[in-house]
Formats: structure tokens, sequence, C-alpha cells
């Protein structure tokens, strides 16, 4: 463990240096991987964990779209591709990576296969934390942790490739056979993890939900709607209104904040840009924190996984999520945004040179 400083509160983290892939290697060497679930996070963690040369097998529901996107990612029938029951009976370690309702449906199934010894894993502490609304409730032989990167399997796979990392919690919430913290550790370095910080599966879940629901997902698309209906009720025009809402904080602001902070992002700012930006940002915090208060109690109170558990587990979900998801595709803010990103340099031909004297 390493001893880092954030903002004058040193915290214990795991990076690299002292757990090299190596390491992780060897702790994993005699483990099968059964990664279940072929979704968000199932295909970035288990080619991740391949690639690092991991022994990793995934289990998905036969005729289905994820199992055939599983197979065009190179995972073979038979071999490292089974039924979820086959691959929970051959995995040692249990990657539980199924959405939080699905993990509710299919737990009866994976209980049985939690033979004294396995560990069964997770990136989300949701369904171990409510255990009382989704019914999970380990047996008391096996190792429990999760690994949680913060961030879209995407990400997490797309940053890997690149070499680079995404930073994952991670926690203990039984160990059984007194190697859960090595084996959860290895594994967390494994799936491609820039550096890992130790939390519990209730700290996960309620900062997660947070985070979901306020700057990561919900309170952005409802700043950036606020500002872009303001701007065209005041004659921009979508191209406009669009840009200095969406396109120039993604493309150039946010990057910034992202590599060196958001003091670095304001010097390199104009002055006016300066000004504005820093006497208005006490306004907002003053008009949005008393949001996100009420925001933390609905989660501490259990009414967010309420929601989440009776709404998800509904048999028309993916229909009603679609009427959602299509509400905001077709907005005219996003309609626009759609136009605006077909417009970058690196989605318009060049024409060769000889194209363009003609």
């Amino acid at each position: 463990m390493a001893k880092i400083n954030f903002g004058g509160v040193e915290e214990n983290v795991v990076t690299r240096n002292e757990f090299p892939l190596a390491k992780a290697q060897e702790v994993l060497s005699n483990e099968t991987v059964a990664v279940i679930g072929y979704g968000v996070q199932g295909p970035g963690q288990s080619l991740n964990l391949k690639d690092n040369g991991i022994n990793v097998i995934v289990g998905q529901r036969k005729e289905s779209k994820t199992w055939d996107k599983a197979v065009a990612d190179g995972w073979v029938p038979g071999e490292t591709l089974f039924p979820i029951e086959e691959a929970l009976e051959r995995g040692t370690i249990i990657c539980y990576l199924l959405s939080d309702a699905a993990q509710i449906a299919v737990w009866p199934t994976v209980k049985k296969h939690l033979t004294a010894g396995k560990m069964l894993y997770f990136s989300h502490g949701f369904g171990v934390a409510y255990s009382e609304k989704t019914g999970i409730i380990p047996p008391t032989d096996v190792d429990v942790a999760l690994v949680a990167p913060k961030g879209s399997g995407t990400s997490l796979r797309s940053l890997f490739v690149e070499g680079k990392g995404l930073n994952s919690s991670f926690a203990i919430h039984q160990d059984a056979t007194g190697k859960a913290r090595d084996r959860v550790i290895a594994l967390g370095i494994a799936v491609g993890s820039g550096y890992l910080f130790e939390t519990t599966f209730y700290k996960e879940v309620t900062s997660d939900l947070t985070g979901e629901r306020g700057t990561l997902m919900g309170a952005i698309q409802g700043l950036f709607q606020a500002q872009y209906e303001v701007l065209r009720a005041n004659g921009h025009s979508p191209s406009e209104a669009f840009n200095e809402t969406v396109e120039e904080a993604t493309q150039s602001l946010y990057p910034l904040i992202a590599d060196n902070g958001m003091d670095w992002m304001y010097a390199n700012c104009s002055t006016t840009a300066q000004r504005g930006a820093l006497d208005w940002k006490d306004k907002f915090y003053a008009a949005t924190k008393p949001v996100f208060e009420q925001l933390y109690k609905s989660v501490t109170d259990g009414v967010e996984a309420k929601n989440s558990i009776d709404s998800n587990s509904q048999s028309d979900y993916r229909e009603k999520l679609e009427v959602e998801l299509e509400a905001i595709r077709n907005s005219e803010m996003w309609r626009a945004g759609k136009a605006v990103r077909g417009l970058r340099p690196e989605n318009v031909p060049v024409p060769k040179p000889e194209e363009a004297l003609v």
C-alpha cells in the first residue's frame, strides 16, 4: 500500500508499483475467473483479464445478442464461452457482472454453485449492501469482494488498449479463505485499474448512486438542457447554443480540467471568462448543494435502491427505457449535437489535393 496525500488527507492506495501485474498473475495462477454477464462491465473486464494472462471464461445466456457479441470478441463456445450455469461450475472466482435487476433474478442459480473457498466478485455494492431488498446473501464459506472501476466498461477497455488505466475502488465484505485481499487486489490490477482505493460495499453504492444521479449523468444533462433552452429562447441558433453549452465543455474545457485541474483551466482561459466563472460559481454552489443533500438522503434512506429495483425488474423496463432515451435523442439539443459531432474535423473527409482543385 502507498500512502498518498489527497488534499491534505492521507489515504492508503494500491498502485502497480507495489502490486505489479506479475504479482497479480502469480496470485491468480491457479484460479479460473468466470465472468458472468457480457453487458456493461463484462466485455472490458474479461478482455483485459485475458490480455493480462489470466485464465478467464465468460458465462452468458445462449441465443442472445450478448452471446453473439462475446463470440465476435473472440470468446470460443465450449472453450472460453459457456452457458451461465456451466461457467459458474467451472469458475473459482465468480465475477458477477450482470445488471442489478438480473443479479436478483439469477441469484438462486449462482448461490448453488458457490462452494467453499470460491470468491464472489462484484463491481457494484448494490446487491450485497441492499441484501434485505435483493435477497443476495452469500454463503459464509466464500470470499466476497468488489472492484468498482470509476467509469464505463467501454472506457476501461479503451484506456487499457492505450496503455492507461481507470481508477477503481475495492472492498472486502467477507474473507473466508484468508486470501481475499490478495485475490481482489490482483483482480483489480488485472482488469486494468490505474490505482485502487479501499472502501466498503455500502460506501461504494451510496457514492455511486449519488454520482450517477448527480454530476456524472443526471445533473449534467439537467444543466446542459437548462442553459441550452435559455440561449435558444433568447434567439441563439441551435448550433451556437449547443457549441456554447456542450461542445466547448466536452471537447475543450473538461479535458483541461481532467489533465491539470480547475485552477489551471481558469488560468488558461480569457480574463473575461475567468472573472465571470469565479463570480458565478458560488451562486451555482448555493443553488445546487441543497439538491445534492436531498439526493444523498434519498440514497441513504434506500429510496433510490427501491426505485431501481421496482422499475428495473418490470418486464417492459427496456421498452419504457427506450421511450425515455428516445425523448432525449430527439430533443433539439441532442439532434443539434449529432450534427455538430458530424462536423468535427475527424469526421469530415479531407479532399485529396487534386480533388480540391476541381
